[in-house]
């Protein structure tokens, strides 16, 4: 097949993607198999024709559209190693985009955790990419530790040959297998040991062969498909307050095995995209809940371990799954009614319902949540996030809703939508789609404090304790912990009420101690009445639970204490 005819027949594959009815599930069979059979003179074209083949695998017109996709992605191996064999530039497989296709070699500077992961997950088949590798002081400093003797090398020498020296203290084993059980068996907390290996910077390689962690066999088992007889769902179809009024999804909990499970899934899916978020690293397995919401969508939302949370704010991750293909992952972080949301479909999926996919996301976190104000940050709207502004983020959220949080901004958006509105062929310049992503959006739902937390941010809570460290306490984080701790336990707990911290948990101290910090210099809490009192000690006791939406409600039904975080971090 010539090259124009392979370009023409690929175009018509991905026409596809918007053709839904009876009778084009044949005809999306026949033109695969056609281009199944011929020949790719290069990596883009072959990489249309994966990106096609996953779309249509996740959004299908019939039975015989993912057999037959299935069929070609289990072998596509084959023609990414008939391409290398034949000396095709294979670069354009290791870009952000198509990154994980099988076949294919990756390589990044991955966490602790995830590396760690990953050598499990496939012994053997994970090195470090030497020729990437420009070590010196990190290792020196460090690798003393794990490497006797590596010190009398490393401070003196100017040439120290780092390679031979893991190499010969690893024996028999694969350097980074050893690196990371030395580290895993330090006696040092999990948060050291990653501070620790990442401050290594070690680049490993791993190739993904024919691998179900590879993006191109990537999805799950699924009794029930969905298959698409009529058009896809625009986002001018979707009404968010429609969809958020509607009876609340139901969320069932999974057992901990199934737990770990999706953590597996969510570590593979983030790996071969050159992503990390820290609650796809870290998710706590007991926590996992998952809900149908039609249409062959399954989402799955889960927390961190009490070991690992936040300070001060609660944290969903989530998952969602089309057909049992993986689509985009999830990111909440939320405190009293707010919370904050990021929302990323990958680049394969878009265009493929986001909208309405969105819509149940944000069902499924007010529900678990309890949240009725939800904020999205900057960077998803496309501050220093130029993908965004690409896509033109800032005008999905608006046109589902959501309003900017400052006032000049939302001027200039009314200021658009007028422009907009009298030009159907005016597209907003990529300049002012920077201007509109310089502030919050919010979406609020009925009954709110609408405007409440425009204002707010929790790094404001940050900035104005370290303020505080450098006027009163020598900028020694030490001192200011143990006189802010000491001066919350002398109200919370008097002498004569007999109570005391003692038989808390470490985690719990801990929590307490991050309270201290926030509400040091707010002299009028103190006023507060003992029953509010009490109930700022149920909040504080609640981070360090299983459960940590319990610390979120809790959070919703304290207001004296709603009000002073807001005036806070306002």
């Amino acid at each position: 097949m010539i090259a124009n005819a392979l370009d023409r027949q690929l175009t018509h594959l991905e026409a596809f993607r918007h053709r839904f009815g009876p009778h084009e599930a044949p005809r999306v069979v026949k033109l695969l198999k056609r281009l199944d059979a011929a020949r790719f003179p290069n990596s883009p074209s072959l990489i249309r024709f994966h990106e096609a083949l996953l779309f249509l695998r996740a959004f299908p017109q019939g039975p015989s559209v993912v057999r037959v996709t299935e069929h070609i992605l289990n072998g596509f191996r084959k023609k990414v190693e008939a391409l290398r064999e034949g000396d095709a530039d294979m670069d354009d497989f290791d870009t952000f985009e198509v990154s994980g296709i099988a076949g294919t070699q990756m390589e990044d500077r991955l966490s602790f955790d995830v590396a760690s992961w990953l050598i499990e997950r496939m012994p053997g088949k994970v090195e470090i990419a030497w020729e990437n590798y420009q070590t010196g002081r990190e290792l020196g400093t460090t690798g003393p530790r794990l490497i006797p003797f590596l010190e009398d090398d490393a401070y003196v020498e100017a040439d120290t040959p780092w390679r031979r020296w893991l190499e010969a203290a690893a024996g028999k084993k694969r350097v980074p297998a050893w690196l990371i059980s030395r580290f895993e068996q330090l006696p040092l907390p999990a948060p050291q040991k990653a501070e620790l290996y990442e401050s290594l910077r070690v680049p490993l390689r791993w190739s993904l062969d024919n691998s179900v962690i590879s993006r191109t066999r990537n999805w799950k088992p699924v009794r029930n498909f969905f298959f698409h007889t009529t058009p896809l769902i625009s986002r001018s179809q979707v009404s968010l307050a429609a969809e958020l009024a509607r009876r609340p999804p139901r969320l069932t909990r999974l057992s901990p095995k199934q737990g770990e499970q999706v953590m597996d899934m969510i570590r593979e899916v983030m790996l071969v995209r050159y992503r990390e978020l820290y609650g796809t690293t870290l998710g706590d397995p007991r926590s996992v809940v998952r809900t149908e919401v039609g249409r062959g969508v399954t989402i799955y939302l889960w927390n961190l371990p009490p070991a690992r949370r936040l300070s001060l704010r609660a944290y969903v991750a989530g998952l969602t799954l089309k057909n049992g293909v993986p689509i985009n992952y999830i990111e909440a972080i939320g405190l009293c009614e707010w919370m904050e949301v990021g929302f990323n479909t990958f680049y394969t999926f878009r265009g493929g319902e986001a909208g309405w996919i969105y819509a149940q996301v944000l069902r499924c976190l007010c529900h678990r949540m309890g949240a009725t104000c939800v904020s999205i940050y900057p960077y998803q709207l496309g501050h220093d996030n130029e993908e965004a502004i690409e896509s033109g983020a800032f005008w999905f959220y608006r046109k589902l809703g959501f309003r900017p949080g400052r006032a000049d901004l939302q001027q200039l958006a009314e200021r658009e939508e007028q422009k907009i509105a009298a030009e159907k062929k005016y597209r907003t310049p990529a300049r002012t789609l920077r201007r509109l992503a310089a502030g919050h959006v919010f979406y609020e739902l009925p009954g709110s404090d609408v405007g409440a937390w425009d204002k707010f941010s929790t790094r404001n809570i940050g900035l104005r304790v370290n303020r505080l460290m450098a006027r009163d306490f020598g900028g020694d984080a030490a001192f200011m912990r143990e006189h802010s701790r000491r001066g919350l336990e002398r109200i919370l707990f008097p002498k004569s009420s007999g109570v005391s911290t003692s038989s808390w948990t470490p985690l719990e101290k801990a929590a307490l101690e991050n309270f201290a910090l926030v509400l040091a210099d707010m002299r009028r809490w103190r006023a507060w009445t003992r029953e509010e009192k009490e109930d700022l000690v149920r909040v504080i006791r609640a981070k360090a639970k299983q459960d940590e939406m319990l610390y979120l409600r809790l959070t919703q039904r304290h207001e004296r204490l709603r009000k002073a975080l807001l005036g806070i971090g306002s």
